[in-house]
């Protein structure tokens, strides 16, 4: 393989990676162009959106794609990337190990450990339904629809694949074992309960996102990322408003 033939698939790589794994995409041009630029000052002329990854040099007409269909949240390997290319940039490494390194962190699958996640969840919705001002005996009755809620939002991540039906399953159980707390007077205030269970399932990353990339002129991404966040929002807010008519 030419050398700059290696140079645009290492560069749409690293953006593929980044683009799958929740980074801005200001953020993901920036490392492609910069790959680009440390290597023998080549210019980089780089387009990224949420569903593809284009990547061509001044100096040459081809052109290298890569299509993203499947995006999550996974910021240790977008933090992976910045530091590959950090050390290509000061040459601690070269071409061909930036791109076998590269391809390892593509392969790396995330830890399976789905009762830690869940757990984790729990905890949070609980300690997130304290800070957001509820009362310390709501906190074990939050700790359980939080972990019931996040329980089936993974098993239908993994089972179901459908997109956004995920967050209203999930916000659906949630308002049901809030109204359950209340019932078995496990819990006080359902709506305390409530807010801090669906904590877990804000998009926070992608609406953060769509501020950076609407600030750095990427419209296109800035809004799409924006529509994302806002339909998962509905669907939580669903899945709730349809618990509420099913238990009242």
């Amino acid at each position: 393989m030419e050398e700059k033939e290696l140079l645009l698939e290492t560069c749409v790589l690293a953006g593929k990676i980044m683009v799958e794994n929740g980074a801005e995409m200001y953020r993901v041009e920036d490392t492609m162009n910069r790959i680009a630029d440390n290597y023998y000052q080549e210019e980089g002329i780089s387009f990224v959106t949420q569903t593809i990854v284009l990547m061509g040099l001044e100096s040459t007409k081809s052109i290298q794609m890569k299509r993203i269909s499947e995006r999550t949240t996974n910021l240790g390997k977008v933090s992976k990337v910045n530091d590959l290319s950090w050390q290509f940039s000061s040459k601690q490494i070269d071409l061909q190990e930036l791109s076998k390194a590269l391809k390892v962190v593509l392969k790396e699958e995330p830890p399976k450990k789905t009762v830690v996640k869940i757990i984790c969840a729990a905890i949070l919705s609980a300690a997130l339904m304290i800070l957001l001002g509820g009362q310390w005996n709501n906190f074990f009755a939050t700790f359980l629809v939080g972990a019931g809620g996040y329980s089936v939002y993974m098993i239908s991540t993994t089972y179901l694949k459908l997109k956004y039906v995920d967050e209203f399953l999930a916000s659906f159980v949630i308002g049901v074992l809030a109204f359950l707390m209340i019932q078995l007077k496990i819990g006080t205030s359902i709506d305390n309960m409530i807010i801090g269970s669906i904590m877990p399932l804000v998009p926070g990353v992608a609406i953060t996102n769509t501020v950076r990339d609407l600030q750095e002129g990427h419209m296109l991404s800035g809004i799409s990322r924006g529509v994302e966040a806002l339909i998962i929002a509905m669907m939580i807010g669903a899945g709730i408003a349809v618990a509420f008519n099913a238990m009242s």
